[in-house]
């Protein structure tokens, strides 16, 4: 009932993303410039919630715009009712809707929709990780310096010792491709498929990884903070990768050289 459930959320939240998409939505800022929400955003997180709430009204809720809606359960839906808001809004459609289930602390279901490339992306902890019912599994590259990689940018803190802006340049400075998606859970899909070998990113929330970070993990990958533990959504670093070029992306990203 869990995964049935997770499917139905998902397809309720993207249903309102092809609704609104390139049409007319009023859209409101929160802090820092270009940091978005629109109607969108709050209509796809009520269809979400909806849903859930239908099967399992006791369980927790952590979501973007709703925060935490909190009940005495061991289950938690952590939910990004559109990961990728400034790429919707303009009319990009590389974005998602994201949504993880947690049970006791451990991450047990994801999934990551794109309604506008058809790419829904799942995962439950034990059994590996598809691509529209297909397994998937991470890259085999082992030399960063041939490796392609994908980052974001946050709306704050760029200007932090040792920050994005000082650890963007020592990768392309060396040629090294770093692309910018501006979907974090996109992003941790797209290493999942093998498509990039690794992402970092300095500040997500927990709506922003929780469900990719599980996909990776299930397809193979690595995922740690930046000191090498053991990957906490709710703590604000990532680091991404096949596991072959994760020791070398880390250091860079802990202020390393190439």
């Amino acid at each position: 009932m869990l995964k049935e459930t997770l499917y139905k959320a998902t397809e309720a939240g993207a249903a309102v993303l092809k609704e609104y998409f390139n049409g007319t939505f009023t859209i409101s800022n929160k802090e820092g410039l270009n940091n978005l929400v629109t109607e969108a955003d709050f209509k796809s997180e009520q269809a979400i919630i909806a849903v859930i709430r239908g099967q399992f009204p006791d369980h927790q809720i952590l979501s973007e715009e709703e925060g935490t809606l909190v009940q005495e359960s061991e289950y938690k839906w952590i939910i990004d009712p559109i990961d990728g808001t400034i790429n919707f809004a303009n009319g990009i459609p590389i974005c998602c809707v994201s949504i993880a289930v947690e049970q006791n602390g451990e991450m047990l279901m994801g999934v990551v929709y794109n309604p506008f490339m058809q790419e829904f992306f799942f995962a439950e902890k034990g059994k590996g990780a598809t691509l529209n019912d297909k397994p998937i599994g991470v890259s085999q590259k082992d030399n960063l310096l041939t490796s392609c990689l994908v980052t974001g940018f946050p709306y704050t803190y760029l200007d932090a010792p040792n920050g994005p802006l000082d650890i963007f340049p020592k990768l392309i400075r060396k040629g090294i491709p770093v692309r910018r998606l501006g979907s974090a859970a996109i992003d941790l899909c797209w290493v999942a498929a093998g498509r990039f070998d690794g992402f970092y990113e300095h500040k997500l929330q927990a709506w922003d990884s929780a469900a990719g970070f599980l996909i990776l993990e299930e397809a193979g990958g690595k995922v740690t903070d930046f000191k090498g533990n053991r990957y906490s959504p709710y703590q604000p670093h990532i680091c991404a990768t096949n596991g072959k070029i994760h020791d070398a992306l880390l250091a860079v990203v802990n202020g390393g050289e190439l």
